[in-house]
């Protein structure tokens, strides 16, 4: 049997609201066989625009029962039935949330008359309750009640199951299909041209505008880990609910597919990205001249609208690199922030300080140093061509890095001599370059150094 269920609750999302308004109608297939429905105080102030939405006041519900006061009723009717619900992962991640709070651990098949409508009953101008009810000529009286919308789902329901031509209900409800898991508005096919390859995806609202882009080393994989668990939280459950369509472009490597995804997520600034949005590398290498003329490194924290020598996503990394500049060229240690005892003494960790922190050794040839350590760290900054695999076997990813800064990536066929980078420029597509990519880039091509080609 079915559990057609349909509750009104203070919020979006349930770990932060509550529920207010319940009701259950029990359907056998032919005729209905027990209601259930009960107002319920959701333990925290109704908004006033849901008050206005639903018609239930903060009055309405306080002589209500809580929740935990009918949750094993409840549990006793979901439990032994098929939970039916239009948006169903809505209304069972609240139930299930205020269940488990109550001691129950509600686990049940389910059924969604939204995705089912668009099965049974395709090509409809829309899918909401209300308008899709009106398509059909069902009667829906009470809106936005849960005993109204329960009974409204309910013929609904009927009229999915005596239209199913198709046996969709039943291919639904085979614990094989994890078509359930699917927010309401995205199509299954979507997700089945998915291939099993990297490459980034872009999850699209209503509009087809882009919300959200994700790398993937396996992109059918990643999409569908997207809907799996309960999480309950506000962003997760908004997220859902805007998810109308996914697209992908395939990438050879999950190195290609992670630089794409960052130079995506840049261009198109989607609302549910938000680490790599935030992301700048954390410490850079500076130099300036102090007020007796000595040109001074300091590794410091990036500051917004400066424009340090060379960015570090750890300290370590900046004085690391510090640290051997020093040696090389014989920099004062003092000078460069590393002795912060006063003046060095005429060896320090092992580095040989000619005195300019004493004003033993003049600014000219200090700063003579100074300025060719700056020179050769530039030079560091590494030229090459990363080769890896492509999206098939006939071709090669290429990656070209110049003088540190990401020059192109794309593909090229696997014949192909690659002796000579320039012959590889008109096959590459232009990236922004920032010191994200860069990091990530020269972290793998160290890890990886058969991939790499000098140029």
């Amino acid at each position: 049997m079915y559990a057609i269920v349909d509750i009104e609750t203070t919020g979006g999302h349930a770990s932060a609201n509550g529920i207010t308004d319940i009701a259950i109608v029990v359907y056998d297939g032919n005729t209905i066989v027990k209601r259930f429905h009960s107002l319920v105080n959701p333990g925290v102030p109704i908004p006033y625009f849901i008050q206005t939405l639903t018609g239930i006041s903060n009055e309405m519900v306080q002589q209500a029962p809580p929740f935990h006061t009918i949750a094993a009723e409840v549990y006793q009717i979901l439990s032994a039935n098929i939970f039916v619900a239009h948006n169903v992962n809505f209304d069972y991640s609240f139930l299930k949330y205020h269940l488990s709070l109550a001691g129950y651990d509600l686990q049940c098949k389910k059924l969604c008359t939204i995705r089912l409508g668009r099965k049974i009953f395709p090509g409809m101008p829309s899918y909401s309750l209300g308008k899709l009810c009106h398509s059909l000529q069902i009667p829906a009286t009470d809106r936005h009640r849960a005993a109204g919308d329960a009974e409204a789902t309910t013929e609904l329901f009927r009229m999915l199951l005596s239209n199913d031509q198709e046996g969709h209900v039943g291919s639904f409800l085979n614990r094989r299909t994890s078509e359930q898991q699917l927010p309401p508005n995205l199509r299954k096919a979507d997700i089945d041209s998915l291939p099993k390859t990297p490459g980034v995806y872009y999850f699209k609202d209503s509009k087809d505008r882009v919300i959200y882009v994700g790398k993937a080393v396996n992109l059918k994989k990643r999409v569908w880990s997207h809907f799996t668990g309960n999480k309950f939280g506000r962003q997760r459950q908004e997220f859902l609910k805007n998810i109308f369509s996914v697209s992908y472009r395939a990438c050879g490597t999950e190195l290609m597919a992670l630089i794409l995804e960052a130079a995506e997520i840049k261009r198109l600034w989607p609302a549910n990205n938000r680490a790599m949005k935030r992301y700048e590398p954390a410490f850079g290498l500076y130099a300036y001249e102090d007020q007796i003329g000595y040109v001074r490194l300091v590794i410091d924290k990036k500051r917004k609208n400066s424009a340090p020598l060379y960015s570090f996503n750890r300290i370590s990394e900046g004085y690391s690199l510090l640290q051997k500049l020093i040696h090389q060229f014989e920099l004062c240690p003092h000078l460069c922030f590393i002795s912060r005892k006063g003046m060095c003494s005429e060896l320090v960790d092992g580095i040989a300080c000619r005195g300019a922190c004493r004003g033993a050794e003049p600014s000219s040839d200090y700063n003579m140093r100074a300025k060719e350590a700056i020179s050769e760290m530039k030079a560091m900054l590494p030229s090459f061509l990363l080769i890896d695999s492509g999206r098939t076997q006939e071709e090669k990813g290429i990656i070209r890095m110049n003088a540190g800064r990401l020059d192109g990536m794309g593909y090229v066929s696997g014949d192909m001599d690659l002796s000579d980078a320039t012959a590889v420029a008109p096959f590459l597509e232009l990236y922004p370059s920032n010191d994200y990519i860069r990091n990530i880039i020269i972290d793998y091509a160290a890890k990886h150094p058969e991939r790499v080609s000098r140029v």
